[in-house]
């Protein structure tokens, strides 16, 4: 299988004055559920597909917990989930204070088989 994309054309808002260009956006083919993710895993082992769903929902509420008090969560060869936060600038380091944080995101750090996936995928215009 591929990965479709289409494309769009684009102007740099940093530089209006510059022709637009044309660049690809992924196309999600579907989506999975939590229900289905636990029937494939169950298929694959010894395991209930109410048990692997189970563990997926028990997954994401101490994902939640973790990531709440500012640890970094990896889960071996799957990768690594953090929270990164996003800031306006302060003159000194002690001028800084919590309310020029402007926003956080959930970074997502692929592990080894992932990265291997990501490396050889293949394109296909949609």
């Amino acid at each position: 299988m591929a990965i479709k994309f289409t494309v769009s054309e684009r102007g740099n808002p940093l530089q209006p004055q510059q022709p637009k260009k044309w660049y690809a956006n992924a196309k999600s083919t579907g989506d999975v559920s939590i229900k289905a993710l636990g029937k494939e895993i169950a298929q694959r082992s010894t395991v209930s597909p109410a048990d692997t769903q189970a563990v997926l929902i028990g997954l994401t509420e101490v994902l939640v917990e973790h990531l709440a008090n500012g640890n970094i969560v990896r889960l071996g060869d799957f990768g690594a989930f953090q929270v990164s936060v996003g800031s306006e600038g302060a003159e000194t380091a002690a001028k800084f204070n919590p309310s020029l944080i402007k926003g956080s995101k959930i970074v997502f750090r692929p592990g080894k088989d992932l990265k291997e996936m990501q490396n050889n995928l293949k394109f296909e215009k949609f």
